[in-house]
């Protein structure tokens, strides 16, 4: 039963994106805002969700091992995996705004996660914890960047000149078709995540690896197949701030909630994987910066290094 759930999973999951991304697109003409905005927060919020249900439950049941190495393993996959597949479909132009001010956010966020989880190295400390002090932090940080991405929707509302929307496109259909595919989204992620954990248990996997591989990638597939589908449309806008919305959203809102509903503590081991975040986070902005697009050859190599980073937690674990 278990695997027959996995392929009902999957295929809400495509389905779901597909809508999501049609209804998204058209909603981001209808505002008259740039794709990459709704990306970073309508889609990027969205494909979310499942991280967040995830790891909040999992705090609420004290397994911190899982919300940690859920949140981190997703990161590390849409950097990679997600970006290096949509963009080797069809090549991702980026926006110098991006490069400036979204992609180095993400950087911010993942550097602020490794300071605050380095309790003995820093403080002295027995353990090291991810308190509620540090949440409110992650929340405030957040609520900083929604205010950054407001701004921005107003200056580009300001600046562009109204195009004419085609009659067919309409606020009610859309937003029905866009909730229709977030839905089928985050039931189809859960499908898959519960499924997907069921084997792996079974398995014999260890709590650490199976939130690092099968929830992470679970919990990603949204982010992987909206991006897929928003890249083979051509919306490399909605593709490439779906990914740096979603590790924003991510670190600073799931792992903030997380944390003021339930301290997390911290496995040593998700050192190294934060590190490898960062480093992976810091080769997709290298990337960005040249010519301002992330093309096949690019996208080839941040698949290879998923692949690399797969075979070393798996051997390490």
């Amino acid at each position: 039963m278990a695997y027959v759930l996995l392929i009902v999973g999957f295929g809400l999951l495509i389905k779901g994106a597909d809508l999501f991304v049609d209804g998204s697109s058209n909603i981001a003409r209808l505002l008259r805002v740039p794709p990459i905005l709704i990306g970073l927060t309508i889609v990027a919020f969205g494909t979310s969700s499942p991280e967040a249900t995830v790891s909040i439950i999992a705090a609420l049941q004290g397994n911190a091992e899982i919300s940690l190495g859920n949140v981190v393993g997703s990161n590390i996959f849409n950097v990679t995996l997600v970006v290096g597949i949509a963009a080797f479909l069809y090549p991702l132009m980026v926006e110098s705004e991006t490069t400036k001010k979204e992609i180095p956010f993400v950087l911010l966020a993942s550097g602020a996660l490794l300071v605050l989880i380095s309790d003995t190295e820093l403080q002295s400390l027995s353990e090291n914890l991810l308190t509620r002090s540090d949440g409110i932090i992650f929340l405030l940080f957040l609520s900083i960047f929604m205010y950054y991405v407001i701004e921005v929707g107003l200056k580009s509302r300001k600046e562009s000149t109204p195009e004419a929307i085609p009659p067919g496109i309409k606020w009610g259909k859309n937003s029905l078709v866009t909730l229709a595919g977030l839905v089928a989204i985050i039931f189809g992620g859960d499908l898959v995540v519960d499924s997907g954990t069921e084997i792996a248990y079974d398995l014999g996997m260890s709590k650490t690896l199976v939130g690092l591989t099968i929830i992470a990638i679970g919990t990603s597939l949204p982010e992987l197949v909206t991006s897929i589908s928003a890249a083979l449309k051509k919306e490399s806008g909605i593709a490439l701030g779906n990914v740096v919305g979603s590790n924003i959203f991510n670190i600073l809102f799931v792992l903030g909630a997380s944390a003021v509903i339930s301290p997390l503590s911290v496995n040593g081991k998700i050192f190294i994987d934060v590190m490898i975040m960062i480093v992976l986070s810091l080769l997709l902005f290298l990337f960005s910066r040249t010519h301002y697009k992330i093309g096949k050859i690019e996208g080839f190599i941040l698949v290879a290094m998923y692949i690399i980073y797969l075979v070393y937690i798996i051997l390490r674990n």
